[in-house]
């Protein structure tokens, strides 16, 4: 059995689900690390602390779920515009040769959800041959007003704020209640910035031309029900609903009924682990998405989530 010199690992509560360890360890197989090992760990926030005083030189990185995303920034340095803007990181990369009076690392936080979801929509378009629709998108929207919005608005913002007439949407159920979105919009460059109510959804998505719904589980399926009852609804833009459990969704079912492109949530978890990937074992990487690790990366790990799914 092979020695392991080099460890990461997802955490989280709950962890149980989550696929990083599929993919991580797909990567590693594609890229001949053989002493390298992925696992995944429950972990809340108050259990960070001990978790991140209990490693030792031979971890080289982090993948961080939901509840960890904010509880990691008072450990490390954003080292990308995404994490700086957002406050938000779901990586955290280990650097050994510079600790901290404590004993603790340096640790670089990035956010690759945000890359993650250009680039799954990215994908998508191209696939489909639109990627001209993508260059002249001008009007998002945002499902949901919680830590992943605030992200899907930076993703979103990134590829409308060109054109002049950009305009982001933020559909929630109480629309406010968290500043982050708009907050992130106006970083970007976006100045017209709307939220509304999930009653109001039908209307804002008639009109869009990028769309992704953030919020978990079933929480959409009334909006998917409000599609399908609209007889005049029919979508020219593309929607990702970040969900992948179930695989379609009940909105992405409803989206694809009435003519639209629908991608789900497994596109951007690929994409945003494969960045990850690139981070944590090779830290210093100037071009992460160079020819041809990119490529196998992304052919190796799709396989493997396509068999896990």
């Amino acid at each position: 059995m092979t020695e392991v010199n080099h460890r990461c690992a997802v955490l989280g509560r709950p962890i149980a689900h989550s696929l990083s360890p599929v993919l991580h360890r797909a990567a590693y197989r594609a890229l001949g690390l053989d002493d390298w090992a992925y696992d995944r760990h429950d972990v809340g926030e108050e259990d960070l602390d001990a978790f991140l005083r209990g490693l030792d030189p031979t971890w080289r990185g982090l993948s961080l779920t939901m509840p960890l995303k904010k509880t990691i920034q008072p450990y490390g340095t954003p080292s990308d515009v995404w994490a700086e803007r957002l406050g938000v990181a779901n990586t955290a990369v280990f650097d050994w040769e510079h600790r901290h009076v404590d004993g603790l690392p340096a640790v670089r936080l990035h956010n690759t959800d945000v890359p993650g979801i250009v680039m799954a929509i990215g994908h998508a378009m191209a696939c489909a041959g639109r990627s001209g629709d993508l260059d002249a998108a001008s009007s998002a929207v945002v499902i949901g007003n919680g830590n992943t919005a605030s992200s899907a608005v930076a993703a979103l913002v990134s590829m409308i704020a060109g054109h002049d007439d950009a305009r982001m949407t933020v559909v929630a159920r109480r629309p406010g209640r968290n500043p982050d979105p708009a907050r992130v919009a106006a970083l970007g460059g976006c100045a017209r910035y709307d939220e509304t109510t999930i009653a109001d959804s039908v209307d804002a998505l008639r009109d869009a031309d990028l769309a992704v719904s953030t919020i978990p589980g079933h929480a959409a399926d009334a909006v998917a029900a409000a599609i399908l009852a609209d007889d005049g609804f029919r979508p020219h833009g593309v929607l990702l609903d970040v969900v992948y459990d179930p695989r379609p969704s009940a909105l992405i079912k409803a989206w694809r009924g009435r003519g639209g492109l629908a991608i789900g949530g497994e596109e951007m978890l690929l994409y945003q682990a494969i960045a990850q990937v690139v981070l944590m074992t090779d830290p210093d990487c100037d071009d992460m998405q160079a020819e041809p690790r990119w490529s196998m990366l992304e052919t190796a790990m799709r396989r493997a989530l396509e068999e896990a799914l």
